[in-house]
Formats: structure tokens, sequence, C-alpha cells
């Protein structure tokens, strides 16, 4: 009998259809993508409006105790920056403290994507929702600051690799948190840091503190977007600011990547 069933396993095994192959990298992040866009659209509009008026009313109250020049340049961008740190840092650090915590990465597990376009596809739909709250603050703040509105087309860079570096974050706080409300307050306090970093000006803050300005993977956008606010900003340093965004984004999104591995074998 035990020789019939070895005989009738190993004919099962052989007629077994192979396993389909591997999804590349960029179908599945595209795949990922939309997925991850069409779900968030409905949950996460109405937040998306909450951190526009947050960062509307944060410069109304700035308003009062900051009149011009290098200060309001520095508000107006760091409260622009900031509704893409609420929704790519803190939102997505909550969302997959929740999918590591719901068991929702064993369903990503199972399918044939590699990890990376889970991360990236899922960063770059949140990210993607940060574009008109970060144009409306921007254009609201010049206006409120009497900043030029001439170079805010500085955005088309300044959001995206701002973006990628605080989803990257946001993503690996999610995945390496134990709990899910670890992961919830992780992404809130790094939202407050983007928050009090961020907007205030960097020479009004101690000295200790302005070194941990200089670790915000935002603080870079910020500085990038500030600068174009100048009669005639130096874009080579402009280039400069968002060129080291860029690298912090590399650097966060692969951590977030290995966090993810790291995560779904357990």
């Amino acid at each position: 009998m035990a020789e019939q069933i070895s005989v009738a396993d190993r004919a099962a095994v052989v007629d077994a259809a192979p396993l389909a192959p591997r999804a590349r990298l960029l179908p599945a992040l595209a795949a990922v993508y939309r997925a991850q866009l069409s779900r968030a659209r409905v949950a996460r509009i109405p937040l998306l409006f909450v951190a526009t008026f947050q960062s509307i009313g944060i410069m109304v109250l700035m308003r009062g105790v900051v009149d011009g020049g290098a200060e309001a340049r520095a508000v107006v961008a760091g409260s622009s920056v900031l509704v893409v740190a609420f929704v790519a840092l803190n939102l997505l650090a909550q969302y997959f403290g929740q999918l590591r915590a719901s068991g929702g990465l064993d369903h990503y597990a199972t399918l044939p994507v590699p990890p990376a376009a889970v991360v990236l596809g899922a960063a770059g739909a949140y990210a993607s929702f940060t574009v008109p709250g970060t144009v409306v603050t921007a254009v609201v703040g010049s206006v409120l600051f009497q900043l030029p509105l001439t170079h805010l087309w500085v955005l088309a860079a300044v959001i995206p690799l701002s973006g990628a570096a605080l989803a990257g974050l946001g993503a690996a706080l999610g995945l390496l948190a134990p709990r899910q409300e670890v992961a919830t307050l992780l992404g809130q306090l790094g939202m407050s840091a983007a928050l009090l970093l961020g907007v205030l000006p960097a020479d009004r803050l101690p000295g200790p503190v302005s070194y941990a300005r200089d670790l915000l993977p935002s603080t870079y956008g910020v500085e990038a977007l500030a600068r174009t606010f100048d009669v005639r900003p130096d874009w080579a340093v402009v280039g400069l600011d968002l060129a080291v965004c860029a690298l912090v984004g590399v650097v966060s999104l692969t951590v977030a990547t290995w966090a993810y591995r790291r995560a779904a074998v357990r």
C-alpha cells in the first residue's frame, strides 16, 4: 500500500503543471501601483484634505510672527513638504504596520512579484496623493507671504524625491515595528519631526537640534524649495539638495525592501 501511494504521489508530481515564472520588476511595480492607487483613492483623500488644511493653518499662524525674508521662505517650503510627510511617512507607516499585524503580508508573499515592487508600488501610490495638496499649499503660502511663484515648477522634482525618501522611511518604520500601535506611534513621531524641524527656520533651532534636522530626509527637499524663492536662486545648490534627497530616497527604499523581506518570512 505504501508503495502504491508513493507511486501515485510521484505520478502527481510529474503531471503537475509548472509554476508561473516570476513577474519582472517593472510590470509588477506598475500593477501594484495601480492597485494601491485605486485602494487608497477612497480611504486617503479625506486625510489628504486634512494634511493640506493643517499645513495652510500652520502658515496662517506663522504669518503673525514672521514678516518675510528667509524665515518666510522656510515656513512656506516646510509647510509644503509637510503634506508629503503626513501622507508618505505617517500614513504609510500605519498601512504597513496594519498589513503586518493583520497577516496581509502573507498575501503579497504568495504572489510572484519581487519585494521591491510591493514596497515601491505602495510608496509611489501614497506619494502621488501628495501632489495636489503640496501644490495648493505652496501657492497659498507664496501669496500669503508675498513670495514669487516663478520657480514653483521645482515642485516637480521636490515632490517625488521627498516623497520617495519619506515613503521609504515610513514603510521601513511600519515593517520593522514589533506591533501595529508602535508603527502608528513612530509614523506620528516622524511627522512631528518633519513639522518642527522643517517648518521652523534653521537659524532659530538650537545646535544639537539642527544636527537632527540634517538627518531628516525631508530637510533637503525643504531647503531646495526654499532657495527657489530667492530673486536669483543658486541652482547649483538647489541641484545638490535634490541630489542628496534622491540619494536618501534610494537608501530608505532599499532599507524598506529589506524590511519587507524580513517581515514576510516571519
